[in-house]
């Protein structure tokens, strides 16, 4: 079965980790964070699954985030209104993010995708 790729084309990180995945063979479809945005439950399911603090899928990097002043409020803001926030904006999400229904991982690190994805071990 495939994984589900969130990605944003232009962005370098998700780039690298396409080419990681192909480089690799492994199956996958690419769903564009913008254009399909996650729902607040598909987010929700993905950061359970996770095993990651909230804030880790936070793109703190960009534009909207600083804009949106999110440094503090990540900070004391209660999981509901921060999922709300993160569903509201796919620019806002930390990409790619890569699942097979079970496993999930958020950003690329070649390291991590060796051991998480990597189906020649």
């Amino acid at each position: 079965m495939p994984l589900d790729v969130y990605l944003y084309p232009r962005c370098g990180t998700c780039r690298k980790a396409k080419k990681w995945l192909d480089d690799h063979g492994v199956d996958y479809n690419e769903i564009h964070i913008i254009e399909e945005r996650p729902s607040k439950d598909k987010l929700n399911d993905l950061y359970e699954k996770s095993g990651l603090e909230l804030k880790k899928f936070f793109n703190t990097s960009g534009k909207k985030y600083r804009e949106l002043g999110l440094k503090d409020k990540i900070k004391e803001a209660p999981e509901e209104e921060l999922l709300e926030i993160l569903s509201s904006d796919g620019m806002l999400i930390k990409r790619p993010i890569v699942t097979d229904g079970e496993k999930v991982t958020v950003g690329f690190k070649e390291e991590t995708f060796d051991e998480v994805w990597n189906k020649e071990k």
